[in-house]
């Protein structure tokens, strides 16, 4: 895992997008996994203005989505496939076969599941899985105790992620209770992972998930397990961190260190 660090939100933006532009330009058929919420919207509106502006191009792409409310049809304005539509997918010259989000109104999710991990296996599997990370430390859905190595699956959400998420609906009592999201395995298996986390609230998950030991019950912890892992931070994101300092004094003196 590397840990870089930005002055504030725009520049995180910039930096997570052109690390994504940089792997469509070495493979315009790659497939990219995609988050919601607040934190990657940035990235996408950077990877949008790229698109028209510097013609980027996502003709080739396929991307997958790490997760859905359970119970919310796709035109309902709190699921994730309409979040997707309006902030990235409307934007962009994507196919939209070549588009997947898991179905929260299948009725079939036992078998909705392992197709969803069966398709991204005969995609190729994912080369660029873009994350945020909860107040608690959990990934897509997978929340504190979730197995390291589990798979696409039903998910009951935790009290703190349903009253994270219900600033997003009228009453908190509206928040779904049940997710369908990619495991940590599934997300483990993807070449590489980018995980972008802004505020002072994150700033004691983010701590746990890069200095603290890997465990179940900070799921995103698991990230130190992978072999490209980069963390993508804001200045308040990083204040809990114990090794900033050498954190900096790495992406200053690293050619490779992505700049904004």
């Amino acid at each position: 895992m590397e840990v870089f660090i930005a002055p504030g939100y725009e520049q995180i933006s910039r930096i997570a997008a052109r690390i994504v532009a940089d792997v469509l330009n070495a493979k315009p058929n790659a497939v990219l996994g995609l988050a919601t919420g607040s934190t990657p919207l940035g990235l996408y509106k950077e990877l949008i203005r790229m698109h028209r502006d510097e013609g980027l191009d996502f003709a080739q792409v396929t991307t997958f989505n790490l997760d859905e409310y359970v119970g919310l049809a796709p035109t309902n304005t709190q699921s994730y496939h309409y979040f997707m539509r309006e902030n990235f997918f409307e934007h962009i010259n994507i196919a939209t076969d070549h588009i997947y989000i898991p179905s929260g109104t299948t009725s079939n999710y036992h078998a909705f599941c392992p197709w969803y991990e069966r398709r991204i296996e005969e995609c190729g599997g994912i080369d660029i899985q873009i994350l945020g990370i909860g107040s608690d430390g959990h990934i897509a859905f997978n929340e504190p105790g979730s197995s390291l190595r589990s798979r696409t699956r039903l998910k009951t959400l935790a009290k703190q992620t349903i009253e994270d998420n219900s600033r997003f609906f009228e009453q908190p009592e509206d928040v779904p209770v049940y997710a369908i999201t990619m495991g940590v395995g599934t997300i483990l298996e993807s070449r590489s992972i980018l995980l972008l986390a802004n505020g002072e609230n994150k700033a004691s998950a983010v701590a746990q998930m890069v200095e603290g030991p890997v465990t179940s019950m900070i799921p995103a912890s698991a990230l130190q397990l992978h072999p490209a892992a980069d963390v993508i931070l804001d200045d308040a994101a990083a204040s809990q961190l114990k090794m900033r300092d050498y954190y900096e004094w790495v992406q200053q003196n690293k050619p490779s260190a992505p700049r904004s």
